[in-house]
């Protein structure tokens, strides 16, 4: 069995050993060292190799999570693993779960196809900032969305462009001349053919995504997968997915029989008429359809970011389709795999009970305010007592900051985080931005992206 040292401060050390001691099944020994210090997490490298004597007997060395300094030159200086472990006391057995099942999110079976809804009104080199950008977020091929009746005299040179950029291209139109020009100038995909119009794959090298005469007509989408069968040409099959509630439900059945009929097909979902069409959290959204994607076995995705709430909709494909990937290939419920979709609350948003910060609050001996939340609301204390309330202006009277602007405005910061937190039910963390997911530019992206 492999010993683990934990290091840790005085007000910490009580609640973690009560941590340790009631995980269970116990996969390690443990004991906990005190280095010293008040707050645990004012920790730093430096400040453990000078406090904590080397050779340290044991297979593993974990820290707080937010002990700053160089973990690495830690590790050669003791010559054993020194590791961060989770920010919060209570998320070390989920910490240690994890740990003992690691899921490889860097691969996926979906590719995300990336519309530009408005390609004909963009210049070359708007086009290839968007596109930079799309794939940046996620996306594997750039879907050049054409306008009914908007002559595109730049599609060639549009399509030229990317290529060279070193994306993949669609072209997106119902017009068979647009289809062609798209073609011939080394689209790779052509969005959308039916079966009057398959001529058009074997005028050029473009793979086509093929629909229904009518989002109902089931038949005309199966004689143009067994068309494109006979000649042996690639393709991908769309029965269109409607938005809610016109049809939305009788979409999806129809996605499950044409696999059903055609085991091996590839199949493209269009999710815009979903994510776009429907004034809720789009990360809720991609997660549901991309678990029928993973279910489904659906080889590639159209989506969009127009209206403002899904602009975030690409990256959070991205992280859906390895999330569902994940748990369709173990066969595990989507759940303990990764928080990324998690964007507006938390699993466990409060995990210290307001007389568990009652206690941490009583061994205070300096002037420095902590704030925490509970269930109750905004917890903030120092050596003069606590202050309750889940109203920051309630607080401010209590804090007797008049005199002090640059305290009063971090105070102000933090207690209207904490309020944010207490209101949706998310991890509050003094001194740390809230976790918003995959829905801010900072959350980190799975490796291995085009997998």
């Amino acid at each position: 069995m492999k010993h683990i040292v934990f290091l840790t401060g005085h007000l910490a050390q009580p609640a973690l050993n009560r941590v340790l001691e009631g995980i269970a099944p116990q996969s390690f020994s443990w004991e906990v060292r005190d280095l010293g210090l008040q707050v645990a997490g004012l920790m730093t490298a430096d400040m453990i190799q000078r406090r904590l004597a080397a050779p340290v007997e044991a297979d593993r060395i974990l820290v707080p999570g937010r002990c700053r300094g160089d973990l690495d030159a830690l590790s050669s200086h003791y010559g054993i693993p020194v590791q961060r472990g989770p920010e919060e006391l209570k998320d070390l057995p989920r910490f240690f779960d994890r740990a003992a099942r690691p899921v490889d999110l860097s691969r996926h079976a979906t590719l995300i196809f990336a519309e530009i809804v408005d390609a004909p009104r963009l210049d070359i080199e708007t086009l290839l900032q968007r596109a930079a950008a799309l794939v940046a977020d996620g996306a594997d091929v750039i879907d050049l969305g054409c306008l009914p009746a908007t002559p595109w005299p730049q599609l060639e040179a549009a399509v030229r462009a990317l290529k060279a950029a070193g994306h993949r291209v669609s072209v997106d139109s119902l017009e068979a001349e647009e289809l062609l020009r798209g073609g011939r100038a080394g689209a790779d995909y052509l969005l959308s053919l039916q079966l009057d119009s398959l001529w058009i794959a074997r005028e050029v090298a473009s793979v086509p995504v093929l629909i229904p005469r009518t989002p109902g007509d089931e038949g005309s989408l199966d004689a143009a997968i067994e068309r494109m069968q006979a000649w042996g040409l690639p393709f991908l099959a769309d029965p269109i997915l409607e938005p809610i509630p016109f049809g939305f439900t009788a979409s999806i059945v129809r996605y499950q029989r044409l696999r059903e009929r055609h085991p091996k097909a590839p199949i493209l979902m269009g999710v815009g008429n979903l994510t776009e069409l429907t004034e809720a959290d789009t990360s809720g959204i991609n997660a549901l359809l991309f678990g029928i994607v993973a279910e489904l076995e659906i080889g590639a995705v159209l989506c969009t970011q127009v209206s403002p709430h899904a602009r975030r909709a690409i990256r959070e494909a991205d992280w859906s389709r390895r999330i569902m990937h994940a748990a369709a290939s173990q066969g595990s419920l989507p759940k303990g795999l990764s928080d990324a979709l998690m964007t507006v609350h938390a699993k466990a948003p409060f995990p210290d009970t307001p007389e568990e910060i009652a206690a941490i609050a009583a061994g205070v001996r300096d002037p420095n305010f902590r704030v925490q939340v509970s269930p109750r609301g905004l917890h903030v204390y120092n050596r003069d007592g606590m202050r309750l309330d889940s109203d920051p202006f309630k607080l401010w009277p209590q804090l007797g900051l008049e005199q002090d602007a640059a305290h009063a405005f971090y105070m102000g910061v933090e207690l209207a985080r904490a309020e944010i937190a207490w209101q949706l039910g998310k991890r509050y963390v003094q001194d740390q931005p809230l976790d918003w997911g995959c829905a801010v530019d900072d959350q980190t992206v799975p490796t291995g992206r085009h997998s």
